[in-house]
């Protein structure tokens, strides 16, 4: 298998708004490079890097997945990632181990949702990025009112690099700015073109914008910004490497035009890659950390050997699978590597390319080279693998924390370590989908980036691990607490069995605490009535029935209770009587101390843009949510608001379908008030069915 030094590879990451194309140009790609023989169609579900099953029945690419090919004897390793919000968490993945990120529009839609979100990204990850305007073959194809919808909304850095001939439905021609050539390609699909002189209709448009990008390449430097001001030009040379520079310091986007399903401009596409965007050894360094220390790390393939780990994919037949882009020196089969993070040893295995599910096995793999190895022990996603010498971390990658929440019933009795473990497996895969169980509630939590995300995890649970499940709303972690004293909660505990018997009497006062003080507990007992050494057992029994809850299950808080009087026997007192009679007195006294639930109450901070502010507000009034205040962040504005829990469920998704997908919020817990008496009542006899169907 051939070999590719770093100054050879071109590591590319396309993202973009949902159906902007971006697997339909890797298939291009590919076909064109000659790395397969057709073009494979979405909708015909054969398409190299959508090949699970879940994208393949929903036509939509719900994972990154790594591809490569070669031009002009250069090495393009690409990333497709996936358009929809709830996999954010591939795009991330994908961005951490780019040297140049595409992203890629619609010729109609231009900018949409998606396509701002990851735009912030890739300015985030401080990543050269070029636009590739695709569908230039559709009849509405309007490619000018992409480019100015791009410097006003997108980067004022944007600059015309090709722009199409003939766009709509015969779109088959573009003209290159930089060699002053136009491309014609061949109209069936083989993606193989001629350089033509450019046509006289649009050869003014061709000088005009050849113009702009000198100007633009020449902004971009302040030594050529000299010399074209001295000279009225550029020469050729000055031009290419400026553009190659531009596009490496971040303050030149180039754009183009593509059709990735009629295969039109791939190979322009292709060329300019290779040609201009930069390498792993131009990047040439890497921030990462040495004995706690940031540093920077030389990108050399006789360093020595060091690796990050940015995906895992658990449903390889020959075991675990793990993506890496190696930063320094050469990966081979057999290599002992230092797990920095985990702070083991590893030892290499088969080394892999990948082009999506298809592996092929290699026996190097030089700095700045992306790759695959399996059944690594104990490397997962965000580790770090280098020699002992080296020792050090590379920055992790940052996963966004769960928006929205179910709850996981089993259909099955005894499957609780069937779905923990396969669970466990998803989230070593994505970790933006997490689990955990709740013991309060006694539930099994998931979370995730959306519905999807989450119907997606059980779906595969199901598939790969056999288990079905249900996904429920989550219980509400209410509490119960009092606003009335009881001055005198009795019970008296006495069971007599032949033989030694059972006594326990205690007299409680039961009364309320402030908010958020908790539990306390007062020995008020004089004369020994209750023996010192039995106190601490009424203790233990009115905290058991605190944590049970007496109202409708949930935990007590807040109470101060007093332990005044009481009396004991003898012979038949002992620890577990007067526990007894500790619980029964306390559900007593608590029962006719005006007994209440309490909700937690979310402090939410909700971004939206100006033009949906009516509808989410109105959306959170129904929820029962009070408004604290307003501020603008550019077109957007933030609302902060106080909402309960229990009416947040699902919200990420209304609030998608309120803002048009433009909306996010975050929320995290303010206090716990008062439930409104007729919920509290459903709460209860919620409650109570529940515990009668139990029973």
């Amino acid at each position: 298998m051939k070999e590719y030094k770093s100054k050879n590879i071109r590591n590319i990451t396309l993202v973009g708004h949902g159906g902007a194309g971006k697997t339909s140009l890797v298939e291009a790609m590919l076909f064109t490079a000659g790395v397969t023989t057709r073009l494979g169609k979405i909708e015909e579900g054969n398409t190299i890097s959508d090949f699970k099953p879940e994208e393949i029945e929903r036509q939509i690419s719900t994972s990154a997945a790594l591809m490569h090919c070669e031009w002009n004897q250069n090495k393009i390793n690409i990333i497709d990632t996936p358009g929809y919000a709830d996999f954010i968490g591939e795009v991330l993945s994908g961005l951490s181990v780019a040297d140049a990120a595409i992203l890629t529009l619609k010729a109609v839609e231009g900018i949409e949702v998606g396509s701002e979100k990851v735009w912030k990204l890739i300015k985030n990850h401080e990543l050269p990025s070029m636009i590739v305007i695709n569908k230039c073959d559709n009849e509405r194809a309007d490619f000018d009112a992409v480019v100015n919808s791009v410097n006003q909304k997108l980067t004022h850095d944007a600059v015309i690099v090709q722009f199409p001939v003939n766009q709509g439905l015969n779109f088959n021609a573009v003209v290159d700015l930089v060699k002053m050539k136009q491309l014609t390609y061949d109209k069936n699909g083989n993606g193989k073109y001629r350089v033509e002189e450019i046509s006289d209709n649009v050869k003014a448009t061709a000088e005009k914008l050849r113009n702009e990008l000198i100007e633009k390449i020449a902004e971009s430097d302040e030594e050529l910004m000299n010399k074209y001001f001295e000279n009225g030009e550029l020469t050729e040379e000055e031009i290419v490497n400026g553009l190659r520079k531009g596009i490496l310091n971040r303050s030149l986007v180039p754009v183009i035009p593509v059709s990735a399903t009629s295969n039109v401009n791939t190979g322009g596409f292709l060329d300019f890659v290779v040609s201009y965007l930069p390498s792993p050894a131009e990047r040439n360094k890497i921030k990462c950390y040495q004995n706690g220390n940031e540093i920077e790390l030389e990108i050399r393939e006789d360093g020595e050997p060091a690796l990050f780990v940015f995906k895992t994919i658990a449903e390889s037949a020959i075991g675990e699978l793990s993506l890496f882009k190696v930063y320094s020196g050469t990966i081979t089969h057999g290599l002992d590597l230092f797990n920095t993070s985990t702070n083991k040893f590893e030892r290499t295995s088969q080394i892999y390319i990948l082009n999506g599910k298809n592996r092929v096995e290699v026996a190097h793999l030089y700095a700045g080279d992306l790759g695959a190895v399996v059944r690594l022990k104990d490397t997962h996603t965000n580790n770090t693998l280098c020699s002992k010498n080296l020792n050090i971390k590379f920055k992790e990658i940052q996963f966004p924390e769960p928006i929205i929440h179910f709850a996981v019933k089993s259909k099955s009795q005894g499957d609780e370590d069937k779905i923990a473990n396969g669970f466990h497996s998803l989230h070593q895969e994505d970790p933006t989908f997490v689990m955990y169980f709740d013991p309060e509630l006694s539930q099994t939590v998931i979370g995730g980036q959306g519905e999807l995300h989450l119907t997606l995890a059980a779906k595969k649970l199901k598939e790969k691990f056999g288990v079905e499940v249900d996904l429920v709303e989550p219980r509400i972690p209410y509490r119960e607490t009092i606003k009335g004293v009881c001055n005198d909660a009795e019970y008296k505990h006495k069971k007599q069995t032949g033989g030694r018997g059972q006594y326990g009497h205690v007299h409680l006062k039961i009364e309320p605490l402030k908010r958020g003080e908790g539990f306390q507990f007062v020995d008020a007992i004089v004369g020994g009535v209750v023996p010192g050494r039995f106190v601490p057992a009424v203790e233990k029994g009115v905290l058991e029935t605190m944590s049970k809850g007496v109202l409708a299950g949930y935990k007590v808080v807040d109470v101060k209770v007093t332990l005044f009087d009481g009396s004991h026997h003898s012979v038949d007192s002992d620890e577990l009587s007067f526990k007894i009679a500790g619980s029964q007195a306390f559900k007593k006294g608590f029962l006719s101390a005006n007994p209440c639930l309490l909700e937690p109450i979310q402090e939410v901070t909700i971004r939206v843009p100006e033009e949906f502010m009516g509808d989410v507000m109105g959306d959170i009034s129904s929820r029962r949510g009070k408004i604290l205040g307003m501020d603008s962040d550019g077109e957007f504005q933030i609302i902060k608001a106080l909402i309960p829990l229990a009416e947040m469920f699902k919200y990420a998704t209304q609030l998608r379908s309120l803002t048009q997908g433009k909306g996010s919020y975050e929320m995290k817990l303010s206090h716990y008030e008062e439930v409104p008496k007729e919920i509290e009542a459903k709460i209860i006899a919620a409650a109570e069915k529940q515990k009668e169907e139990e029973d």
